[in-house]
């Protein structure tokens, strides 16, 4: 039997595990350079009532406030997202134009769009905008049932002690 001139894998002794950890490093290697920036992972929900760009908008925003996104990271263009969430272009281009709009990310015509640099105080205040307004929506939902505010307080206490268990 005749070996072939083209090395394999496996006649390197590479196990499974070695070629996903090069991988791993290839990936990372490039993400840094800038070159080429993996899609987010991004979960799509088919069932949820919220609009898939939402879903995107919520889903950046939160990966930015943490932390897991940095200033200046790069950010898979419009194309590239909506191919790998298989979505279309005007669904994720619509997500983009909202987290640019809420000051989050920046868009350069021919470069990409990248993680803004807002400090983490005007991020912070633009947070604290959206829970008013979802607040101001309980409000008026309470209103509508005839709740009182201690009813209503007492509800939110309940919740948020809940939630730190």
């Amino acid at each position: 039997m005749r070996r072939s001139s083209n090395p394999t894998v496996a006649n390197r002794g590479l196990t499974p595990l070695d070629i996903v950890y090069i991988l791993y490093i290839y990936i990372k290697y490039k993400y840094r350079k800038g070159r080429w920036c993996c899609c987010m992972n991004i979960l799509i929900s088919s069932t949820s009532g919220e609009p898939i760009y939402a879903q995107i908008v919520g889903q950046v925003r939160q990966m930015i406030l943490q932390g897991e996104l940095v200033s200046g990271t790069p950010l898979p263009s419009i194309r590239l997202l909506a191919k790998e969430l298989q979505i279309s272009v005007i669904t994720t281009k619509r997500a983009y134009e909202e987290l640019e709009r809420e000051g989050l990310i920046n868009s350069i015509v021919g470069k990409g769009s990248f993680v803004s640099g807002a400090d983490q105080e005007y991020i912070r205040e633009q947070r604290l905008r959206i829970v008013e307004g979802k607040l101001k929506e309980i409000i008026d939902e309470s209103r509508l049932l005839g709740m009182e505010y201690a009813e209503l307080a007492e509800m939110l206490k309940l919740l948020y002690e809940e939630e730190q268990e």
